[in-house]
């Protein structure tokens, strides 16, 4: 029965995509790569939401509530925020200016290399940590949802190479073969299903430990996990309270504002009215986020207190709280969504590929067919690599640990150029360059050359003066060095490339002031209704946060 529904689902999910986007022109650029710039609200809202929620999310923040707790709810409730201040501020630019690419603005706004730099920024970050990331993730939650290595007869590594490889296949497929519009369509079918399973698993999970009643479960974690409930986490949680208001906003603002695979979404609107309405609708839904991707965390704690690795959360809770029936048809949706994040990570790929990079210094007489099928023959490539790399993640730790504090390699240097290309009118080219530059080497040189020599030796003078407690070593550890978050090194680092960029401009700025020119390529009228819906949904964000304090 597990194995009927699972088939039966994912084949339906394929068939409505075909029908759906077999009439749209994929030879053309704005066909493939932005679905005909025909996308609306309901189709956008959906993508965005699968796109990001997938197996990384929900089994790394599963895993990390079940470590820490609530707390590490900010990766989704500020995520809401984000998103009004991109249907806002960026959205409009961006469809103004006609964009198929982020990096094209910066093209425009600055100069051509520029934006091949950040074009091979975004996709090392690809291939090496995020593309692996959901492959590893992904295999996770399936191999454990349908216990591969018992079913199959091989070890937990074999099980998840089989997985990989199975995943990354057939999200290729989607991804290089179908373009943007059948990935859209197969993610908000997708979208509805996780919402579905997604809420059933807390729900179940809550009957399962209230002895048949919700409300019980509530208040069995309530009172006998109670540290478990608080949104503002301490200094040694993965999300300290504070840095709310040091890097996470920035992160927030980069992943859902200048994100290639993520803001590839609302680029394919029909108009600017729909790719707010879009945004809006994902931030709404985004803020019951943490009932799917925290909450079954929490419960997994109660039920399995002792999970050797905190990874296998949500697994193990997903196969004991669904029946058989119940179970193929979840992990159907969870196969969905594991192909959502990895076929639009990879057509973003494509896109940032044939545009930006082929079409701009390997063949710029291409004709937009050519573009197309490069495009798809790099994405090929880039779908091996990132299946070779993926097994070798199993000791990374906290999976949505480890993907954001890599992410800041790349995250920070590029938002900080964005912002301000937009929100100055004379800052060079140089100043860009200088900015992704320095962004990326500073970080690397705090994270990954600093930061482990301090904690050595740290650690090394706690254990000198006897301290052996775990506990203590551990929180000796999570503060890094000079008791820095890898959030406050990225606020730190924005500030400082903010400055470089407008010292920069002021001694040395561009001749002529930037304006963006309108390319008439949809209507860029905004819903009137975005400035109070996006206020009432800040609101909503603030009262979580007070109530759950």
């Amino acid at each position: 029965m597990t194995i009927i529904s699972f088939i039966a689902f994912t084949a339906l999910v394929a068939i409505i995509a075909y029908f759906a986007s077999r009439k749209t022109n994929e030879k053309s650029a704005d066909g493939y790569f932005l679905g005909g710039r025909s996308l609306t609200a309901g189709v956008i809202a959906g993508s965005l939401l699968l796109t990001n929620l997938s197996t990384e999310q929900i089994v790394g923040l599963n895993g990390s509530a079940y470590e820490s707790g609530l707390s590490v709810m900010a990766w989704e409730s500020l995520a809401a925020i984000a998103m009004v201040v991109t249907a806002m501020f960026l959205l409009p630019r961006y469809l103004k200016g006609g964009l198929t690419t982020v990096p094209q603005f910066l093209a425009n706004r600055f100069d051509t290399t520029t934006k091949t730099i950040t074009s091979a920024l975004f996709l090392t970050g690809y291939v090496v940590v995020l593309l692996p990331v959901i492959l590893y993730s992904g295999s996770v939650a399936i191999s454990g949802m349908f216990d591969i290595p018992a079913a199959f007869g091989v070890s937990n590594a074999q099980a998840i190479y089989l997985c990989v490889w199975g995943i990354g296949l057939i999200g290729s497929i989607y991804a290089v073969f179908g373009g943007l519009k059948a990935v859209a369509v197969s993610d908000t079918i997708n979208a509805i299903g996780l919402l579905i399973g997604g809420l059933l698993i807390p729900v179940l999970g809550l009957i399962a430990i209230g002895d048949g009643s919700l409300m019980n479960g509530l208040s069995v974690l309530a009172a006998e996990h109670p540290e478990k409930l608080k949104s503002m986490g301490e200094r040694t949680d993965p999300v300290p309270f504070y840095t709310i208001f040091t890097g996470m906003m920035l992160v927030q603002l980069f992943y859902w504002g200048t994100n290639q695979q993520i803001i590839q979404r609302a680029l394919g609107a029909k108009n600017l009215e729909e790719g707010q309405k879009g945004l809006l609708l994902g931030s709404f839904i985004k803020i019951l986020g943490p009932i799917i991707v925290v909450l079954p965390g929490i419960i997994a704690y109660h039920m399995f207190p002792n999970l050797s690795a905190v990874d296998q959360a949500y697994p193990q809770l997903v196969s004991a709280v669904l029946p058989p029936a119940l179970l193929g048809f979840f992990a159907a949706v969870i196969f969905g969504a594991i192909l959502s994040s990895f076929n639009s990570v990879l057509n973003s790929s494509v896109t940032l590929f044939g545009i930006d990079i082929y079409k701009q210094h390997i063949n710029p007489e291409a004709d937009e067919a050519t573009v197309v099928n490069k495009g798809k023959m790099f994405g090929v490539v880039l779908a091996i690599g990132a299946m070779v790399i993926a097994p070798f993640i199993a000791n990374a730790g906290s999976l949505f640990d480890y993907l954001q504090e890599i992410n800041g390699i790349y995250s920070i240097p590029i938002l900080t150029i964005i912002v301000v290309g937009y929100l100055t009118k004379r800052v060079p080219a140089i100043a860009a360059k200088i900015g992704l530059l320095s962004g990326s080497l500073l970080y690397i040189l705090s994270q990954f050359f600093l930061k482990p020599h301090f904690v050595s030796d740290a650690l090394a003078a706690a254990k000198a003066e006897g301290i052996t407690d775990p506990n203590t070593l551990s929180i000796i550890e999570s503060q890094g060095y000079f008791g820095l978050h890898y959030l406050d090194v990225m606020a730190i680092l924005f500030v400082l490339n903010v400055l470089i960029m407008l010292l920069i401009g002021k001694f040395y700025p561009r001749k002529e002031a930037y304006t963006i020119e309108y390319t008439k390529q949809v209507d860029i009228q905004p819903w009137a209704y975005t400035k109070p819906i996006g206020a009432l949904i800040v609101l909503l964000v603030a009262a979580i946060y007070i109530y759950f304090r």
